[in-house]
């Protein structure tokens, strides 16, 4: 009989581990993450790019030295640790757990509420929106975060293993603090972003075809 891949098995348990579990409720590794790269950016921010990259690079490091070393470990703990990462990396439950109540919100005629419960999925303002406008903004938070949150890091893991899995969600979160067109990020964040896009590219098509495979 052929054996099990350890890492294909560890990233079936991670999912269900977050289908099961959701998110961490303390301690989140994901926010641990982020307090690290916001403690980084202080020392070598600048508005160059180049400071932007250091940074990126700077932050990563330790979560890819962690993902490397998980991958080198024997068959068993390769697999719990793959398992681990993947459900501190995936958002799936959450995610589907917002746009539900943003849906029965508006199903029930709630537009305050399906207002305020729709924050948790976006960063604009929501206190004008019609229903429609309320529904397309969840719409599209799921749909980014569906790749983003969840395809993203599985494609990944399944290319390079655990190092693919913090890869992955260790860029977009750098992406979500960093990638923004501001003032301050405009040019300092263009590592991140441009980090995010690439390896985007593929999780963002597997999520398209998996959802027209799903749809009714």
């Amino acid at each position: 009989m052929t054996r099990v891949d350890p890492v294909a098995l560890g990233l079936v348990l991670g999912w269900a581990a977050d289908q099961v579990l959701g998110d961490p409720r303390r301690g989140h590794p994901v926010a641990i993450f982020g307090s690290w790269a916001g403690a980084v950016e202080r020392r070598p921010y600048r508005h160059a790019r180049p400071a932007g990259a250091l940074t990126e690079v700077v932050v990563l490091a330790p979560v890819l030295a962690l993902g490397a070393a998980a991958g080198r470990l024997p068959a068993p703990a390769r697999c719990a640790a793959t398992a681990a990462l993947v459900w501190t990396a995936l958002g799936g439950t959450s995610l589907g757990r917002e746009g539900t109540a943003v849906h029965d919100l508006l199903v029930g005629d709630d537009l305050p509420g399906a207002r305020t419960r729709v924050r948790n999925l976006v960063g604009r303002a929501t206190q004008d929106l019609t229903a429609d406008e309320v529904a397309r903004a969840a719409l599209e938070s799921v749909a980014e975060n569906s790749s983003d949150a969840v395809v993203g890091s599985l494609v990944w893991g399944a290319l390079l293993g655990p190092v693919g899995v913090v890869l992955h969600r260790g860029a977009n979160t750098l992406d979500a603090m960093h990638g923004h067109r501001s003032p301050r990020y405009h040019r300092f964040g263009w590592a991140a972003a441009r980090a995010d896009d690439v390896l985007g590219w593929l999780p963002a098509r597997v999520t398209v075809l998996a959802t027209a495979l799903a749809a009714p």
